[in-house]
């Protein structure tokens, strides 16, 4: 059943990335989360057929934040049913200069295969390093734009600038003319691209839109989304993280406009979903985190067991959907789950 299982995966990819192409048990799956510490030592075990595969994942979020939960959530289960030996890294807090040593840490353990996301060019001397020494290397979440020059075999997740293009149009639909681009982490690509594509549907619209950088884990951030609201005549925000959505919410209560100005926001989570299905969010982007870290596991497991690989230099799209009232309800149970 496993194989079944694993063949519909691999039948699901090769649609989906357009035209590339007894049970035995193995080991008991582990995965190890640390917060950047260096892996011990052991002897890499041969990959093949009888099992013996390791995976390193380093991704620029916490493990420990609700996104990067779901997508750790996603890594777990693949490992489970794929019988590989994963590690998870992160660095405490963001930091491109750290996610270099953890990559760097994670290609010294020589695993079968890396998953990595790429916030900002800055990793890509490190992913080059990795290419070099061998190791096939996926990357996941951020970083369409850029994954290919760096050797990377493919990339899981979002087209960012399309996904914030879809948001604006969605927006403009909903009336807004004016709108206020929320980025917690300005210069981290990804963000800075869903920006662009929110500001090119409104150009295209014959409307406006300006970026405001936040910290979304000050108690300050409510007030200066609501000065911006109130000073520019704004009609619409986009949130680019669950957070910074509830703290636009807030925002908008502040401002004194509630039923004036529309907001809606990237990424889930139970207080997002709960705001959605109240109609405090116009809708949620969700660029499913479970398929991000579920995909590559299952990718990078078949090419270090049988030499299978789907495509190469593809990006395979998780997003964006959208999560309006609707649909509010069921993305609620499966949340609860980790699933959305």
């Amino acid at each position: 059943m496993r194989r079944l299982a694993t063949a519909a995966v691999l039948a699901v990819l090769v649609a989906l990335l357009a035209g590339c192409g007894g049970t035995t048990v193995v080991r008991e799956p582990t995965i190890v989360v640390t917060a950047g510490e260096r892996p011990s030592e052991t002897p890499r075990p041969p990959a093949g057929p009888s099992g013996g595969v390791r995976i390193a994942v380093v991704t620029h979020g916490q493990a420990s934040s609700p996104f990067w939960a779901i997508v750790r959530n996603g890594v777990e289960a693949a490992a489970r049913q794929m019988d590989v030996v994963v590690s998870y890294r992160a660095p405490d807090v963001y930091s491109v200069e750290r996610m270099e040593a953890l990559i760097d840490q994670a290609v010294a353990a020589r695993p079968d295969g890396l998953v990595v996301s790429i916030p900002e060019a800055g990793v890509g001397p490190a992913i080059r390093r990795a290419v070099r020494a061998g190791i096939p290397v996926v990357s996941i979440n951020s970083g369409s734009d850029v994954y290919r020059r760096f050797g990377v075999l493919a990339h899981v997740g979002q087209p960012e600038e399309r996904a914030g293009f879809e948001a604006g149009k969605r927006l403009v639909a909903a009336g807004v003319q004016r709108a206020l681009c929320v980025n917690q982490q300005i210069g981290n690509q990804g963000l800075d691209a869903r920006c662009r594509g929110l500001a090119r549907a409104m150009r295209d619209a014959g409307a406006r839109a300006r970026m405001l950088g936040v910290d979304d884990q000050s108690p300050s951030t409510p007030r200066k989304i609501a000065d911006a609201i109130r000073s520019g005549g704004i009609d619409g925000v986009l949130a680019l993280n669950a957070t910074s959505g509830i703290e636009s919410v807030k925002a908008v209560r502040r401002s004194g406009r509630p039923d004036a100005v529309k907001v809606a926001t990237f990424d889930l989570g139970p207080d997002v979903l709960r705001a959605v299905r109240a109609r405090q969010l116009l809708f949620a982007v969700d660029q499913q985190a479970y398929l991000q870290g579920y995909l590559p596991i299952v990718l990078l497991t078949e090419r270090a067991r049988y030499g299978l690989f789907p495509a190469q230099g593809n990006v395979l799209p998780t997003g964006p959907n959208f999560v309006t009232a609707r649909d509010a309800g069921k993305a609620i149970e499966l949340s609860k789950r980790s699933i959305r």
